[in-house]
Protein backbone atom coordinates (compact mmCIF):
# COMPACT_ATOMS: atom_id res chain seq x y z
CA UNK A 1 0.00 0.00 0.00
CA UNK A 2 1.53 3.31 -1.02
CA UNK A 3 0.71 6.71 0.45
CA UNK A 4 -2.83 7.54 -0.63
CA UNK A 5 -4.15 11.05 -1.04
CA UNK A 6 -7.19 12.25 0.88
CA UNK A 7 -9.47 11.64 -2.13
CA UNK A 8 -8.04 8.17 -2.72
CA UNK A 9 -8.72 7.25 0.89
CA UNK A 10 -12.32 8.43 0.56
CA UNK A 11 -12.74 6.47 -2.67
CA UNK A 12 -11.38 3.30 -1.06
CA UNK A 13 -13.72 3.72 1.87
CA UNK A 14 -16.71 4.28 -0.41
CA UNK A 15 -15.95 1.29 -2.65
CA UNK A 16 -14.63 -1.22 -0.14
CA UNK A 17 -16.60 -0.60 3.03
CA UNK A 18 -20.12 -0.34 1.62
CA UNK A 19 -21.56 -3.76 0.73
CA UNK A 20 -24.51 -2.27 -1.14
CA UNK A 21 -22.17 -0.44 -3.53
CA UNK A 22 -19.95 -3.50 -3.96
CA UNK A 23 -22.89 -5.80 -4.68
CA UNK A 24 -24.47 -3.29 -7.05
CA UNK A 25 -21.26 -2.90 -9.04
CA UNK A 26 -20.87 -6.68 -9.18
CA UNK A 27 -24.40 -7.11 -10.54
CA UNK A 28 -23.76 -4.50 -13.25
CA UNK A 29 -20.45 -6.21 -14.03
CA UNK A 30 -22.20 -9.55 -14.51
CA UNK A 31 -24.92 -8.08 -16.74
CA UNK A 32 -22.41 -6.39 -19.02
CA UNK A 33 -19.50 -8.80 -19.09
CA UNK A 34 -20.33 -12.27 -17.80
CA UNK A 35 -20.54 -15.12 -20.27
CA UNK A 36 -21.18 -18.73 -19.33
CA UNK A 37 -17.68 -19.92 -20.06
CA UNK A 38 -16.80 -23.36 -18.75
CA UNK A 39 -13.97 -22.57 -16.38
CA UNK A 40 -14.69 -25.20 -13.71
CA UNK A 41 -12.35 -27.78 -15.23
CA UNK A 42 -9.41 -25.48 -15.86
CA UNK A 43 -6.19 -25.90 -13.90
CA UNK A 44 -6.48 -22.97 -11.54
CA UNK A 45 -4.06 -22.56 -8.64
CA UNK A 46 -4.96 -21.44 -5.13
CA UNK A 47 -2.09 -20.49 -2.81
CA UNK A 48 -2.98 -20.43 0.87
CA UNK A 49 -1.25 -20.77 4.22
CA UNK A 50 0.03 -18.67 7.07
CA UNK A 51 1.41 -15.26 6.08
CA UNK A 52 5.20 -15.02 6.10
CA UNK A 53 5.41 -18.56 4.68
CA UNK A 54 6.35 -17.42 1.16
CA UNK A 55 2.84 -17.09 -0.26
CA UNK A 56 3.53 -13.74 -1.96
CA UNK A 57 6.83 -14.75 -3.58
CA UNK A 58 5.25 -18.01 -4.75
CA UNK A 59 2.44 -15.94 -6.26
CA UNK A 60 4.92 -13.65 -8.03
CA UNK A 61 6.87 -16.60 -9.41
CA UNK A 62 3.82 -18.33 -10.88
CA UNK A 63 2.36 -15.07 -12.17
CA UNK A 64 5.59 -14.28 -13.97
CA UNK A 65 4.97 -17.33 -16.18
CA UNK A 66 2.29 -15.22 -17.92
CA UNK A 67 -0.06 -18.20 -17.83
CA UNK A 68 -2.47 -16.99 -15.15
CA UNK A 69 -4.86 -14.17 -14.40
CA UNK A 70 -4.97 -12.69 -10.95
CA UNK A 71 -6.30 -9.57 -9.32
CA UNK A 72 -3.70 -6.80 -9.39
CA UNK A 73 -3.24 -3.40 -7.81
CA UNK A 74 -4.84 -1.94 -10.94
CA UNK A 75 -8.14 -3.44 -9.78
CA UNK A 76 -8.18 -1.40 -6.59
CA UNK A 77 -10.53 -0.19 -5.26
CA UNK A 78 -13.13 -1.67 -7.65
CA UNK A 79 -12.36 -5.25 -6.75
CA UNK A 80 -15.80 -6.64 -7.61
CA UNK A 81 -16.09 -4.91 -10.99
CA UNK A 82 -12.71 -5.38 -12.69
CA UNK A 83 -14.01 -4.96 -16.25
CA UNK A 84 -16.59 -2.24 -15.68
CA UNK A 85 -14.58 0.35 -13.81
CA UNK A 86 -11.40 -0.20 -15.80
CA UNK A 87 -13.24 1.54 -18.64
CA UNK A 88 -13.68 4.71 -16.62
CA UNK A 89 -11.10 4.74 -13.86
CA UNK A 90 -7.37 4.65 -14.50
CA UNK A 91 -5.19 4.32 -11.45
CA UNK A 92 -1.93 6.22 -11.47
CA UNK A 93 1.06 4.25 -12.64
CA UNK A 94 3.75 3.94 -10.02
CA UNK A 95 7.28 2.63 -10.05
CA UNK A 96 8.18 -0.45 -8.07
CA UNK A 97 8.23 0.25 -4.37
CA UNK A 98 8.59 -1.78 -1.21
CA UNK A 99 5.33 -2.88 0.38
CA UNK A 100 4.23 -1.86 3.86
CA UNK A 101 5.75 -4.99 5.41
CA UNK A 102 9.24 -3.56 4.73
CA UNK A 103 10.42 -7.06 3.85
CA UNK A 104 12.12 -6.35 0.53
CA UNK A 105 9.16 -7.41 -1.63
CA UNK A 106 8.39 -4.74 -4.21
CA UNK A 107 5.26 -4.15 -6.26
CA UNK A 108 3.73 -1.83 -8.82
CA UNK A 109 0.27 -1.44 -10.33
CA UNK A 110 0.67 -4.58 -12.43
CA UNK A 111 1.62 -6.80 -9.49
CA UNK A 112 -0.84 -9.47 -8.35
CA UNK A 113 -2.14 -9.31 -4.79
CA UNK A 114 -4.57 -10.94 -2.37
CA UNK A 115 -7.66 -8.83 -2.97
CA UNK A 116 -10.00 -11.78 -3.52
CA UNK A 117 -11.03 -11.84 0.16
CA UNK A 118 -13.07 -8.69 -0.48
CA UNK A 119 -15.47 -10.92 -2.44
CA UNK A 120 -15.92 -13.33 0.47
CA UNK A 121 -16.40 -10.49 2.94
CA UNK A 122 -19.11 -8.95 0.77
CA UNK A 123 -21.38 -11.97 0.33
CA UNK A 124 -22.83 -14.53 2.71
CA UNK A 125 -22.00 -18.20 2.16
CA UNK A 126 -25.00 -18.93 -0.07
CA UNK A 127 -24.27 -15.89 -2.24
CA UNK A 128 -20.60 -16.60 -2.73
CA UNK A 129 -21.26 -20.25 -3.56
CA UNK A 130 -23.54 -19.03 -6.35
CA UNK A 131 -21.23 -16.29 -7.60
CA UNK A 132 -17.58 -17.15 -7.10
CA UNK A 133 -17.13 -19.07 -10.36
CA UNK A 134 -18.73 -16.10 -12.14
CA UNK A 135 -16.33 -13.75 -10.39
CA UNK A 136 -13.32 -15.80 -11.43
CA UNK A 137 -14.67 -15.86 -14.99
CA UNK A 138 -14.86 -12.06 -14.99
CA UNK A 139 -11.25 -11.76 -13.84
CA UNK A 140 -10.16 -14.19 -16.56
CA UNK A 141 -12.07 -12.13 -19.12
CA UNK A 142 -10.36 -8.91 -18.13
CA UNK A 143 -6.87 -10.40 -18.33
CA UNK A 144 -7.65 -12.72 -21.27
CA UNK A 145 -6.40 -15.90 -19.63
CA UNK A 146 -7.84 -19.38 -19.16
CA UNK A 147 -6.39 -20.15 -15.74
CA UNK A 148 -6.82 -18.27 -12.48
CA UNK A 149 -4.15 -17.74 -9.83
CA UNK A 150 -5.20 -16.89 -6.29
CA UNK A 151 -3.19 -16.04 -3.21
CA UNK A 152 -5.52 -15.81 -0.27
CA UNK A 153 -4.28 -16.78 3.17
CA UNK A 154 -7.89 -17.16 4.31
CA UNK A 155 -8.70 -19.85 1.75
CA UNK A 156 -7.34 -22.53 4.09
CA UNK A 157 -10.91 -22.44 5.46
CA UNK A 158 -12.44 -23.02 2.00
CA UNK A 159 -10.30 -25.68 0.36
CA UNK A 160 -13.16 -28.19 0.35
CA UNK A 161 -15.58 -25.70 -1.18
CA UNK A 162 -13.11 -24.48 -3.81
CA UNK A 163 -12.26 -28.04 -4.73
CA UNK A 164 -15.94 -28.73 -5.37
CA UNK A 165 -16.18 -25.65 -7.57
CA UNK A 166 -12.93 -26.27 -9.47
CA UNK A 167 -12.25 -30.00 -9.44
CA UNK A 168 -9.04 -29.84 -11.50
CA UNK A 169 -7.46 -27.07 -9.49
CA UNK A 170 -4.40 -27.34 -7.29
CA UNK A 171 -3.83 -25.92 -3.84
CA UNK A 172 -0.34 -24.89 -2.74
CA UNK A 173 0.43 -24.56 0.97
CA UNK A 174 3.93 -23.18 1.62
CA UNK A 175 5.54 -23.69 5.01
CA UNK A 176 8.73 -22.63 6.77
CA UNK A 177 10.83 -23.61 9.75
CA UNK A 178 8.38 -23.08 12.64
CA UNK A 179 10.63 -21.02 14.91
CA UNK A 180 11.81 -18.67 12.17
CA UNK A 181 8.28 -18.45 10.81
CA UNK A 182 6.71 -17.67 14.20
CA UNK A 183 9.37 -15.05 14.89
CA UNK A 184 8.64 -13.41 11.53
CA UNK A 185 4.93 -13.32 12.39
CA UNK A 186 5.65 -11.67 15.74
CA UNK A 187 7.95 -9.05 14.18
CA UNK A 188 5.34 -8.19 11.54
CA UNK A 189 2.66 -7.93 14.22
CA UNK A 190 4.78 -5.40 16.12
CA UNK A 191 5.61 -3.57 12.90
CA UNK A 192 1.93 -3.15 11.94
CA UNK A 193 0.97 -2.13 15.46
CA UNK A 194 3.26 0.86 15.04
CA UNK A 195 2.10 1.56 11.48
CA UNK A 196 -1.59 1.46 12.37
CA UNK A 197 -1.16 3.68 15.40
CA UNK A 198 0.59 6.28 13.26
CA UNK A 199 -1.93 6.10 10.41
CA UNK A 200 -5.54 5.03 11.04
CA UNK A 201 -6.10 4.45 7.32
CA UNK A 202 -3.69 1.48 7.38
CA UNK A 203 -5.97 -0.21 9.90
CA UNK A 204 -9.06 0.66 7.85
CA UNK A 205 -7.38 -0.58 4.67
CA UNK A 206 -6.50 -3.94 6.22
CA UNK A 207 -10.05 -4.31 7.53
CA UNK A 208 -11.48 -3.55 4.09
CA UNK A 209 -9.35 -6.30 2.55
CA UNK A 210 -9.90 -8.87 5.27
CA UNK A 211 -6.27 -8.80 6.43
CA UNK A 212 -6.40 -9.63 10.12
CA UNK A 213 -2.98 -11.27 10.31
CA UNK A 214 -1.15 -8.54 12.22
CA UNK A 215 -1.61 -5.39 14.23
CA UNK A 216 -4.52 -3.87 16.13
CA UNK A 217 -7.10 -5.95 14.24
CA UNK A 218 -5.31 -9.29 14.55
CA UNK A 219 -7.53 -12.37 14.80
CA UNK A 220 -6.22 -15.79 15.75
CA UNK A 221 -6.43 -18.47 13.09
CA UNK A 222 -7.32 -21.01 15.77
CA UNK A 223 -8.43 -20.62 19.36
CA UNK A 224 -5.26 -20.52 21.49
CA UNK A 225 -4.81 -23.40 23.89
CA UNK A 226 -2.16 -22.10 26.25
CA UNK A 227 -0.64 -18.91 24.87
CA UNK A 228 -2.99 -15.97 24.35
CA UNK A 229 -0.82 -12.85 24.42
CA UNK A 230 -0.03 -11.51 20.97
CA UNK A 231 3.32 -10.06 22.10
CA UNK A 232 4.51 -13.52 23.19
CA UNK A 233 6.54 -15.53 20.66
CA UNK A 234 4.92 -18.68 22.06
CA UNK A 235 1.51 -17.46 20.89
CA UNK A 236 2.74 -17.39 17.28
CA UNK A 237 4.49 -20.75 17.66
CA UNK A 238 1.29 -22.30 18.97
CA UNK A 239 -0.70 -20.77 16.11
CA UNK A 240 1.81 -22.27 13.68
CA UNK A 241 1.29 -25.69 15.27
CA UNK A 242 -2.50 -25.45 15.30
CA UNK A 243 -2.60 -24.19 11.72
CA UNK A 244 -0.38 -26.73 10.04
CA UNK A 245 -1.30 -29.73 12.17
CA UNK A 246 -4.92 -29.08 11.20
CA UNK A 247 -4.06 -28.87 7.50
CA UNK A 248 -1.96 -32.03 7.40
CA UNK A 249 -4.71 -33.93 9.21
CA UNK A 250 -7.22 -32.86 6.59
CA UNK A 251 -5.20 -32.67 3.38
CA UNK A 252 -1.90 -34.54 3.54
CA UNK A 253 -3.38 -37.31 1.36
CA UNK A 254 -5.43 -35.08 -0.92
CA UNK A 255 -4.01 -35.40 -4.49
CA UNK A 256 -4.91 -31.78 -5.30
CA UNK A 257 -3.24 -30.25 -2.25
CA UNK A 258 0.52 -29.75 -2.21
CA UNK A 259 2.68 -28.66 0.70
CA UNK A 260 5.66 -26.60 -0.46
CA UNK A 261 8.87 -26.21 1.53
CA UNK A 262 9.92 -22.58 1.28
CA UNK A 263 13.44 -23.41 2.44
CA UNK A 264 13.84 -25.78 -0.51
CA UNK A 265 12.47 -23.18 -2.92
CA UNK A 266 15.12 -20.77 -1.71
CA UNK A 267 18.03 -23.18 -1.45
CA UNK A 268 17.53 -25.66 -4.28
CA UNK A 269 17.39 -24.42 -7.87
CA UNK A 270 15.78 -27.70 -8.92
CA UNK A 271 12.71 -26.86 -6.82
CA UNK A 272 11.67 -24.15 -9.27
CA UNK A 273 11.90 -26.69 -12.08
CA UNK A 274 9.56 -29.01 -10.20
CA UNK A 275 6.93 -26.26 -10.19
CA UNK A 276 7.60 -25.45 -13.84
CA UNK A 277 7.14 -29.08 -14.86
CA UNK A 278 4.17 -29.68 -12.59
CA UNK A 279 2.16 -26.77 -13.96
CA UNK A 280 3.52 -26.74 -17.52
CA UNK A 281 5.04 -23.30 -17.21
CA UNK A 282 7.49 -21.65 -19.55
CA UNK A 283 11.06 -22.69 -18.92
CA UNK A 284 13.72 -20.56 -17.27
CA UNK A 285 11.52 -18.11 -15.40
CA UNK A 286 13.88 -15.43 -14.12
CA UNK A 287 12.99 -15.31 -10.43
CA UNK A 288 14.89 -15.60 -7.18
CA UNK A 289 13.43 -16.76 -3.88
CA UNK A 290 15.05 -15.19 -0.82
CA UNK A 291 15.13 -16.74 2.63
CA UNK A 292 15.37 -14.47 5.65
CA UNK A 293 16.81 -15.89 8.84
CA UNK A 294 16.72 -13.77 11.98
CA UNK A 295 18.32 -14.13 15.38
CA UNK A 296 15.69 -15.33 17.87
CA UNK A 297 15.81 -12.93 20.80
CA UNK A 298 12.66 -14.00 22.65
CA UNK A 299 12.33 -16.95 24.97
CA UNK A 300 10.14 -19.79 23.80
CA UNK A 301 8.71 -23.11 24.94
CA UNK A 302 11.09 -25.83 23.70
CA UNK A 303 8.50 -28.60 24.11
CA UNK A 304 6.09 -26.67 21.87
CA UNK A 305 8.77 -26.24 19.22
CA UNK A 306 9.46 -29.98 19.40
CA UNK A 307 5.82 -30.66 18.53
CA UNK A 308 6.00 -28.17 15.68
CA UNK A 309 9.11 -29.86 14.30
CA UNK A 310 7.23 -33.16 14.11
CA UNK A 311 4.59 -31.48 11.98
CA UNK A 312 7.32 -29.78 9.93
CA UNK A 313 8.97 -33.13 9.26
CA UNK A 314 5.70 -34.70 8.07
CA UNK A 315 5.11 -31.82 5.64
CA UNK A 316 8.71 -31.95 4.42
CA UNK A 317 8.49 -35.68 3.73
CA UNK A 318 5.18 -35.30 1.89
CA UNK A 319 5.86 -32.00 0.15
CA UNK A 320 5.81 -31.40 -3.58
CA UNK A 321 9.12 -29.61 -3.07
Amino acid sequence: MHKYTFLQKKLHKLCLKNNIIKKSLFEIEKILFFKKDKINNENHIFITGLPRSGTTTLLYFLYKSNKYASLTYKDMPFILSPNLLSKFYKSDEIDFRERMHEDGIKYNQDSPEAFEEVFFLTFDEKEYKENFTKYVSLILKKYQKESYLSKNNNNYKRIDLLELMFSNSNFLIPFRDPLQHANSLLLQHIHFLHQQKEDNFILDYMNYLGHFEFGLNHKSWFMPNKFKKFDDLNYWIEQWYLFYSNLIKRYISNPNVFFVSYEKLCNEESSKNILIDKFNLQKNIDFKFNLSKKEIKNKYDSSLISECLKVYEIMTNKSLI
